[in-house]
């Protein structure tokens, strides 16, 4: 008889092949267990690249991508804070806030800003740089040089900025040209310094790192040495923030504050508004310049078609149409920016060549010219296409006009919230794309400076389209024709840099009046 037939008749036989249910629901949740700790370490690991573990371990299962360059017009959307606001802002925030905020920003950046909840935050202001070293295989970056500044408006926030760069020779290189005690600005227009991380340190001060995400080109004021920025290729987040540790912060502050006392042993006392300081720091022997592209020019519209007989005006409308697509899909074309002769009598920062973008899209950067030691650098960032009102002579708001003797109480107390104008005679010593760099002439800087004498800089924007001034001409500006005043910048050698922008109609006959000829 076949023996399976009757097995269920069978008592025992059916204990010997009944099934272990409890071995199966041990097994069962074991293997739940995996799927909600595999389910779960994704979301740890995915959600926290900002992690040592998790960054090495997305890298190893291609889940990441390196940093990498943004441009001018595709970078993320942010808020632009000044040292002040930076401060205020993570001063408040409590160790458990800081810290997820601290997370945040690095996490951002390792996502290339990818998924962001709400703005990234840009530097801007100025900074004072206190110490500068190469970065090595042990630092998070590990190519490059970082700078430490201090903000110069708002003390107790401290700044590292990275310059990453993919050749051994440009880290050495851009780590020499970071000397100590040089002005650093970062402006709006054209910088976009974004925080990756933040900390407060014991003695209340805040501490910042930011990266520049434009990673743009510099020209060495000091030779013709011209250098790029790269993306970092690899991140070492083992090596932990900030890149100045306590140690080299502490030495690098130490370092700072003997040579500021050098410098400057009555920097300590009050200034009396009106007369000069007792004693001025030199200016740097070296600086930085960086070359930004001119902002490129929309080709101008072609002609009007001529009008066919018996069109009438719907061929007009269709040729307007026309000419829009056409103006719509041309491409860009770009002014070139032109170095300047060596004779033209210009100072170092006047005489850097700015780059701009070739009809191609590849930037052309110029080769900076020698310095000395007299004449500190100041890069002029071109805003080709700016626009704003004008007036004819004699027809602008009322203001408060000022020659360069006036200049003293703008630098110490601003505007005040007032239109500022000034007027004077000036000598062209640059121009290039739509900015120009004049200095007063001698008998203005001698006579009626108040004791500013050639330590003033006046940088003019033009409008889109404006005629520029030739190098070496004269200009002649009274109250009916004067510049307006947008901002004034004191250096720590004294240097004044006015900022002006150009707000009188161009006219033939005021034109031919108002540049003389060039100084032989």
């Amino acid at each position: 008889m076949e023996p399976d037939l009757f097995r269920f008749d069978d008592h025992h036989g059916f204990e010997r092949k009944k099934t272990n249910f409890f071995a199966w629901t041990i097994a069962i949740l074991l293997l739940s267990g995996v799927t909600l700790a595999a389910w779960l370490g994704s979301f740890y690991v995915l959600g926290q690249p900002e992690r040592p573990a998790s960054y090495r371990l997305l890298q190893k299962l291609h889940k990441i991508d390196p940093p990498k360059r943004f441009a001018l017009t595709a970078a993320p959307a942010g808020e632009f804070l000044n040292p002040k606001q930076l401060f205020a802002r993570y001063q408040a925030m409590g160790p458990a806030e800081l810290a997820r905020k601290d997370a945040e920003l690095t996490r951002n950046f390792i996502r290339n800003f990818q998924q962001v909840h709400g703005l990234i935050t840009y530097v801007v202001g100025r900074f004072n740089v206190i110490g500068a070293r190469e970065l090595t295989p042990e630092d998070v970056f590990t190519s490059g040089a970082v700078a430490l500044a201090r903000a110069v408006d708002e003390p107790e926030l401290l700044m590292e900025h990275v310059f990453t760069t993919a050749d051994e020779h440009d880290a050495k290189l851009l780590k020499e040209r970071l000397v100590m005690g040089m002005d650093v600005n970062f402006e709006r227009s054209h910088d976009l310094s974004a925080v990756i991380h933040v900390e407060r340190l014991a003695d209340g001060r805040v501490q910042i790192t930011a990266i520049p995400l434009l990673y743009g080109s510099y020209a060495v004021t000091r030779g013709t040495g011209t250098f790029s920025l790269e993306p970092p290729a690899d991140l070492n987040l083992a090596a932990g923030w900030p890149l100045f540790k306590r140690e080299m912060r502490r030495t690098a502050e130490t370092h700072y504050d003997s040579y500021r006392s050098r410098l400057a042993p009555a920097s300590s006392s009050l200034p009396i508004v009106g007369l000069p300081p007792a004693k001025t720091a030199p200016p740097s022997e070296d600086a930085l310049v960086r070359v930004e592209p001119a902002v490129p020019l929309e080709e101008e519209p072609a002609p009007p078609p001529p009008r066919r007989p018996g069109r009438g005006k719907p061929a007009l409308a269709r040729a307007g149409k026309k000419e829009k697509a056409l103006a719509s899909s041309s491409p860009i074309v770009a002014r070139h920016a032109q170095p300047a002769p060596p004779d033209a009598g210009l100072s170092p920062n006047e005489g850097t060549s700015l780059a701009a973008a070739s009809p191609t899209g590849s930037p052309m950067v110029m080769r900076a010219l020698p310095v000395t030691s007299s004449s500190p650098a100041v890069a002029l960032t071109s805003t080709t296409g700016a626009t704003w009102k004008t007036f004819a002579p004699g027809q602008a708001p009322a203001g408060r006009v000022l020659d360069t003797a006036g200049l003293r109480d703008v630098a110490n107390n601003g505007t005040r919230g007032e239109r500022i104008y000034l007027k004077g005679e000036f000598v062209v010593n640059f121009a290039d794309a739509n900015r120009a760099v004049l200095r007063p002439t001698r008998d203005e800087s001698d006579q009626r400076s108040g004791g500013l004498g050639r330590n003033v800089r006046i940088i003019v924007d033009y409008p889109a389209g404006a005629p520029l001034p030739d190098p070496g001409a004269t200009l002649n500006r009274d109250s009916g024709r004067p510049y307006e005043v947008t901002e004034v910048r004191r250096q720590s050698d004294g240097q004044l840099n006015v900022f002006v922008r150009e707000i009188i109609k161009p006219q033939a006959r005021a034109a031919t009046a108002d540049i003389a000829e060039p100084d032989q």
